[in-house]
Order: C-alpha cells, then sequence, then structure tokens
C-alpha cells in the first residue's frame, strides 16, 4: 500500500457524491432490467419460493455472504422462512442442514465463487431448487440454477472499480424487492410483523393489550355511591392513582372521582369544608367516566386518553363490570408511548 496522501474534504465529498451517483444508476439499471428479460427471472423466483413448502436457504461468500445474511433476516421476517448457511461450512457438514422441499438461493457477483461451485452438485443431489443470484448470466452458477436473479452492474463506486459497492448495493436491493413481492403475495400486515418482533415498538402497539399492563384485584380504587368523602379520599390516597372509581351492587362503574374533582370542590365551598363531610360518593363524582375493554390493545387506550385528555382510565368486562385501572404511567413503562 502506497503511502497515504493528506486528506483532502473536496476530494472526500467528490467520492461520496460519485458513489451515491453510480450506486443510484445500478438500482435504476435493475428497475429498467425488470421491463425486459430480468423481469421473467424475478418473477420465477417468487413463484419458486411461494411454491416451497420447506425454507429458504441463503448461501453467498464473501460481501455476498454478508448481503445473503440481512436478505436471509428480512425473509424471515416478513413471512418467508429462510437462513443463512456459508458455503466454506456447507461443504463441511453444514450442507446437512439443507431438506428436501427447501430452496438455496445463491449470491455471487461473478458466478464462479470457488466455495459455492463446490457444494452445487451436492444441492443438485438433493432435489432442491436453486435460485441464482448473479452479476454474471453466463457463470458455473447461473448454469446450474433453475432461476437466475440478474444483479449486473455498469461499473463498481470503487475508483479501482475493484471493491464490491454497486453490486453489493444492487443484490440488497433485489433482496428487498424480492421479499417485498414475497409479503404482498402472502398477504402479510403489520399484525404478522409484530408477532415476528414482540420487542420492537410496532410489536408493543399491535400485540400489547390493556389486560396485560392495566392494575386490577385490590389495586384498583374502587367505592360505592354511599361512601363518605373520608371513605373516597382515604380509597384513593391508598391506592395512589389518582383517581377512585364509582361501583354500583353489580360491580359496574357509575362514575369516576379525581385529584381535579377534589380541587374543584374545595374551590367552590369558598372556604367552607364544613359541608362536605356530609357529602358522599354519589354527589361528587362525575359521570361518564373514561372506560376501555380489557381485550382492547393497550395503543387504543393510549389514543382515549389522548382524545380526551386524561391520564387514565377504568378498564370494564365484556359484560361492563369494573376489572382494572390504567394510567399513563404504565403505558409508558410498557413503552407503548
Amino acid at each position: 500500500m502506497s503511502s497515504p496522501t493528506p486528506f483532502d474534504a473536496e476530494r472526500a465529498l467528490a467520492l461520496a457524491a460519485r458513489t451515491f451517483e453510480i450506486e443510484a444508476r445500478a438500482l435504476h439499471g435493475l428497475a429498467a432490467q425488470l421491463g425486459r428479460h430480468a423481469g421473467e427471472g424475478f418473477a420465477a423466483a417468487v413463484r419458486a419460493i411461494l411454491e416451497c413448502r420447506g425454507r429458504v436457504v441463503v448461501m453467498g461468500m464473501g460481501k455476498s455472504g454478508h448481503v445473503g445474511r440481512k436478505i436471509a433476516a428480512t425473509l424471515a421476517s416478513t413471512g418467508t422462512p429462510a437462513f443463512f448457511v456459508h458455503p466454506a461450512e456447507a461443504s463441511h457438514g453444514d450442507l446437512g442442514m439443507v431438506l428436501a422441499g427447501d430452496i438455496v438461493l445463491a449470491l455471487s457477483n461473478s458466478g464462479e465463487s470457488d466455495e459455492l461451485a463446490a457444494i452445487l452438485p451436492a444441492i443438485r443431489r438433493l432435489g432442491v431448487r436453486l435460485v441464482a443470484m448473479t452479476g454474471n448470466a453466463e457463470s458455473t452458477l447461473a448454469q446450474h440454477a433453475e432461476v437466475v436473479l440478474a444483479s449486473a452492474v455498469a461499473e463498481e463506486a470503487c475508483p479501482l472499480n475493484l471493491a464490491p459497492t454497486a453490486s453489493t448495493t444492487a443484490q440488497m436491493a433485489l433482496g428487498d424487492a424480492l421479499a417485498v413481492a414475497l409479503l404482498d403475495a402472502r398477504g402479510f400486515r403489520e399484525e404478522d410483523f409484530a408477532r415476528s418482533h414482540p420487542g420492537g415498538s410496532l410489536g408493543r402497539k399491535l400485540l400489547m393489550h390493556v389486560r396485560d399492563l392495566m392494575r386490577s384485584g385490590e389495586a384498583v380504587p374502587r367505592v360505592p355511591p354511599g361512601a363518605t368523602l373520608n371513605q373516597l379520599l382515604r380509597e384513593m390516597t391508598g391506592k395512589g392513582l389518582g383517581f377512585t372509581a364509582v361501583v354500583d351492587e353489580a360491580g359496574r362503574p357509575v362514575g369516576i372521582f379525581t385529584d381535579g374533582d377534589l380541587r374543584r370542590l374545595i374551590e367552590r365551598s369558598e372556604g367552607d369544608l364544613r359541608h362536605l363531610t356530609q357529602l358522599d360518593a354519589g354527589q361528587v363524582m362525575h359521570r361518564g367516566a373514561h372506560l376501555v375493554r380489557e381485550d382492547a390493545l393497550a395503543v387504543d387506550a393510549a389514543g382515549v386518553m389522548e382524545q380526551h385528555r386524561v391520564t387514565s382510565v377504568l378498564v370494564v368486562d365484556a359484560a361492563g363490570h369494573l376489572v382494572g385501572a390504567l394510567n399513563s404511567n404504565d403505558l409508558m413503562r410498557a413503552k407503548v408511548i
């Protein structure tokens, strides 16, 4: 390696812009190919994977291998069971991971990777369908494949035209295009995505229900309409939620009393608090408490709070009985909001 030259910011920026331009042209070239013969290969690959009753086994060496790992992960998270197998390890036992009924998606820009070429006969003996993603339609890999996905680019973004840059961008985009076409064909929806991403924000929003987060049992503040104001305040203080539900004999909420209601009650008394001790819960509560079902999504409960500008809601079952309470802190702890 020759001695490094002094850093030139303008040259670095020019090379960055050139890289973006070359890789953008590569992607535009892929899109244009879909309107010609290459489009048949793409459609055939999607059809073959849809027909597959096993898994998609992605293989690739070097930079193509890194791209392959990402493609396998994207497929698996969007409804197409997939995993990556390193071609060199495949020839030393890992080919046993490939079963009849699987389909192999092999990536190689040149199509002449020695490690891939070494296992192509074995893949054929397994009776496994082979889809090749390659920039060389005349390569050994392409000749062995049942379906060829053309990923050829005019040039690499590397100034030496050597390091895989535009070619790996093309492979990545082609893999994403496959995943998108497959998830659409499978009818894959947000709920399905959430099930494979339970730890992500979308998973929390689409999978977490109110029942998973609500306070329940003795943690829910409640009093009957005939409870005295003192009893009501003790219940609020003891449960620490800043409100208490008022429920009828059947256990259905008929109202709610909050910290805000207490402040307003004191303000209306104009300093004469003696008569307040004569009031009961039914007289001081306000009706129309905001309710959510226990089987509702937690994100929907958050929507109710936001719409009505409240920080808490009462939770009821299908029959309208009070079964829980939920406040904005519960939602924040679960990272729903």
